[in-house]
């Protein structure tokens, strides 16, 4: 069914038949292009693990991962250091799961990893597809220090197939003169804030397939230290629960989580809050 995959124990609840269970989880350990502090690529297992640690109930949606069938899948085993064999498995995974009918939550890993699954979810749902995209950088460089591929570009880059008006950015706090005047000439664009603009689109987007890409580094380092490239002045840790909330049984095809970086979270913060977010999500949405 999937090649090349490394994994041990299940996340919390896990199903452990892959046909029964309508949601994967995929950790994409790739972190090649980070730009100031590596080690994504130790998110999905201590994810994993600190989501092994959680109550499988929700109070805030009175909802339970007993109720859920997912699957976890393991870690694509890529070839380090490679971006262009390591984007031909991201593909070749996500392929898979569109054709099998699955939902997927991917763990990064860097930002980059979301440009080939995006791509697969544009091949398979053309320009009915929204792309939900949280952050604290705008992600629109052409290049960074002479690279067109980096995290610092990977919305620019899903842009080079996917039409912009399809694309939602909110909590953008950080980026380079051209690529907010760019955004805002282009993109839906909210910068700042996350909550109320993304109320405000619901209705244009309820009835179509939605993509979500979360870079954690959207909710404030106080919240979320655990992150390569932390920028001050964005939303909490509340908020960034609500934003799930809000998204809460809309069509959510598929979703990742990015750039929580093990080796600098304070007391396992960013670990525990993106287990959370996929816990929510997964009740909420998937």
């Amino acid at each position: 069914m999937f090649s090349n995959m490394v994994t041990d124990c299940g996340f919390l609840g896990s199903s452990k038949n892959y046909e029964e269970s309508k949601i994967l989880i995929i950790g994409v350990p790739m972190d090649y292009t980070v730009s100031f502090r590596p080690g994504t690529r130790f998110a999905y297992k201590r994810i994993k693990d600190v989501f092994n640690l959680l109550e499988d109930y929700s109070p805030f949606l009175n909802r339970s991962l007993n109720d859920k069938k997912y699957y976890d899948v393991g870690e694509l085993d890529l070839p380090y250091g490679n971006i262009y064999k390591s984007f031909e498995k991201i593909r070749e995974c996500t392929k898979t799961v569109l054709q099998d009918g699955k939902k997927p939550i991917f763990i990064g890993g860097e930002h980059l990893i979301s440009a080939p699954i995006i791509r697969e979810f544009y091949e398979f749902y053309r320009d009915e597809l929204v792309v939900l995209h949280f952050d604290a950088h705008a992600d629109l460089r052409e290049e960074y220090m002479g690279e067109n591929y980096s995290h610092a570009s990977v919305m620019r880059r899903v842009l080079d197939f996917m039409k912009p008006e399809n694309l939602y950015q909110f909590g953008i706090r950080s980026g380079t003169k051209e690529e907010f005047e760019w955004a805002q000439r282009n993109t839906n664009f909210y910068p700042f804030e996350v909550v109320y603009p993304l109320c405000s689109i619901i209705d244009d987007i309820r009835n179509r397939p939605i993509y979500i890409t979360l870079d954690i580094d959207v909710v404030d380092p106080s919240c979320a230290p655990g992150t390569g490239t932390p920028e001050f002045g964005g939303i909490s840790s509340k908020e960034i629960l609500e934003t799930i909330y809000i998204l809460k049984d809309l069509n959510v095809v598929g979703m990742d989580i990015v750039e929580v970086s093990p080796p600098y979270d304070l007391s396992d913060m960013t670990s525990i809050l993106a287990a959370k977010i996929i816990r929510e999500s997964i009740l909420s949405f998937l």
